[in-house]
């Protein structure tokens, strides 16, 4: 009978099926590629590279997204079937698998909180029976979200006040993103409205971002892009569909100038973005292609290093070979030697035998001191300066010459040795005076081209953290100064004020900034640091 033992089987029943809940996690996050994120206190989310479970591997575009540290509230515009949707259920339901103890798929560097409660109003739940409209159903759900949302929340809008007068529509979401705000909530929402746009542009702690579309393909790419408002793309896509020319000129003349300046300044904000795209991937290149011929460089070493290595111990072997040889020999005569004075008249001694032994072993032990392996020491003069850019060098490994490119914060040296790239630390190389002036020149002149080729009066790095956005500013510095640039304009943004503080704490300690200001009204008030430069 199995009555008695009913309290047993239940419990190895129930651990039974916790063990089978784990090795479930495990298997699927083996089959999404899954990590473990992060955790963190401080309500932050963060996606590296996230990709939605439920959409084929080959078929899915990475996204990343982050809420938390200088905003928490984002505002993501774009077209129609271009992800926005995707994106909310992303987030929802990576913060739900987390709280599970299940792993995520997305990169290493992903972080979330725990969230207390986790809302979402996404989709039509248009109900016939009880005779609700599609808004009227949305805001029946938002009502309730809006009773209980506090700090520790997770709130998702889709299509927030949609379905109703596009201006009142606007009014009351951004009523309600405020009043979330105010709660401490974070937030992410989606939406069709160009008020919302401008409100996440003017308000400190609101973002903007958008899903890309490809007008040449009317194709959405499903990237998204933190930073950068949607922009409308209903006049275009209508042109490559065929409509009249004559009836988009008049809806165009319908549309308000405001409207239409901000569509420009969209426009320019995306030419400008891809433009930084293109250059981002052309310094990944060169940095690949760098990075390859380093490998080539070390390999190169290596292969030197090692022919080095075996002709010595040939030479060594061959060497103790000659020595050996006449070590027999030697031995050979001392013998004949002994022979000659046993053969000597009454044991008389031969005359001079000592003396052709001990000449013998002389000769032998200096061979053989010859042999040994010794360093050839060059002995050169100290140069009298330091290595500079341009100068000429000898790598004393190789015995060749190279040109130094640039010199590194540690102290090492960036080399060009013919077609190779290569970095040598100062003990290695030795300063060639005689033949530095005119390759130095060269060097210094191609170097300043680029600093003003790459100079731009503008930079943005909203969105950034601190430690990212330091190095990036330096750069930018040393391009606007090389270039000529009189003054140049920081973007920061407002938000809690950190980005700004780092930034302005980086100009008062850089040399040849001779002052810097908060923009004023129509330049971007403290958003914006515009910067003189001596």
């Amino acid at each position: 009978m199995l009555a008695p033992y009913a309290d047993e089987i239940r419990e190895d029943l129930n651990i039974m099926g916790q063990i089978d809940l784990v090795f479930a996690k495990a298997k699927l996050s083996r089959e999404l590629n899954a990590v473990m994120p992060r955790l963190n206190r401080n309500n932050y989310v963060r996606i590296v590279r996230g990709r939605h479970p439920l959409i084929p591997a080959d078929r899915v575009v990475p996204i990343d997204i982050w809420i938390g540290k200088d905003y928490r509230s984002l505002i993501i515009t774009g077209p129609n079937t271009g992800g926005k949707t995707v994106t909310l259920k992303i987030v929802g339901l990576f913060a739900l698998m987390v709280q599970s103890g299940i792993f995520v798929p997305a990169n290493e560097g992903s972080e979330f909180p725990v969230f207390e409660h986790i809302y979402a109003d996404i989709g039509d739940e248009q109900s016939i029976e009880q005779s609700l409209s599609t808004f009227s159903s949305h805001t029946k759900n938002i009502v309730e979200i809006l009773k209980v949302c506090d700090k520790d929340s997770l709130v998702l809008f889709d299509e927030l006040c949609a379905g109703t007068d596009p201006a009142e529509g606007a009014a009351l979401a951004i009523s309600i993103i405020e009043f979330c705000r105010k709660c401490g909530a974070g937030v992410a929402a989606t939406t069709h409205y160009a008020e919302l746009k401008l409100y996440a542009m003017r308000t400190s702690g609101v973002m903007n971002a958008s899903c890309e579309f490809n007008v040449e393909t009317l194709q959405p790419t499903y990237r998204l892009l933190i930073g950068v408002p949607g922009k409308s793309n209903a006049f275009a896509i209508s042109k490559r569909l065929g409509i009249d020319e004559a009836i988009l000129e008049q809806a165009r003349s319908l549309v308000s100038q405001n409207d239409v300046n901000f569509e420009d300044v969209l426009t320019q904000l995306d030419q400008q973005r891809q433009e930084m795209e293109k250059a981002k991937e052309e310094a990944e290149r060169l940095r690949r292609e760098t990075e390859k011929q380093k490998e080539k460089s070390d390999e190169y070493y290596a292969q030197i290093k090692q022919e080095k290595e075996k002709a010595a111990q040939q030479a060594r072997k061959e060497a103790q070979y000659i020595i050996d040889d006449a070590r027999r020999a030697a031995d050979a005569v001392y013998e004949e030697l002994k022979q000659l004075r046993k053969q000597a008249k009454n044991g008389a001694f031969v005359p001079g035998s000592n003396e052709k032994q001990a000449q013998l072993r002389r000769n032998l032990n200096e061979a053989e001191s010859r042999m040994q392996p010794q360093r050839e020491e060059k002995q050169r003069p100290e140069p009298t300066r330091a290595i500079r850019i341009g100068d000429t060098v000898e790598l004393l490994k190789l015995g060749t010459k190279a040109t130094v490119l640039a010199i590194n914060k540690d102290g090492s040296y960036q080399l060009r040795a013919g077609i190779l790239q290569v970095t040598a630390k100062p003990e290695e190389v030795y300063l060639l005076e005689n033949e530095t002036q005119n390759a130095a020149k060269k060097v210094i002149a191609g170097k300043v081209r680029e600093l003003k080729a790459a100079a731009q009066p503008e930079l943005d790095i909203r969105g950034m953290a601190v430690d990212e956005a330091l190095p990036v500013l330096d750069n930018f510095l040393d391009a606007a100064y090389m270039g000529n640039l009189p003054n140049a304009r920081i973007i920061h943004g407002k938000g809690t004020g950190v980005l700004r503080a780092a930034v302005q704490d980086e100009l008062r300690r850089c040399k040849y900034v001779k002052s810097f200001r908060l923009g004023v009204y129509g330049e971007g008030e403290s958003g914006v640091t515009i910067v003189e430069f001596k």
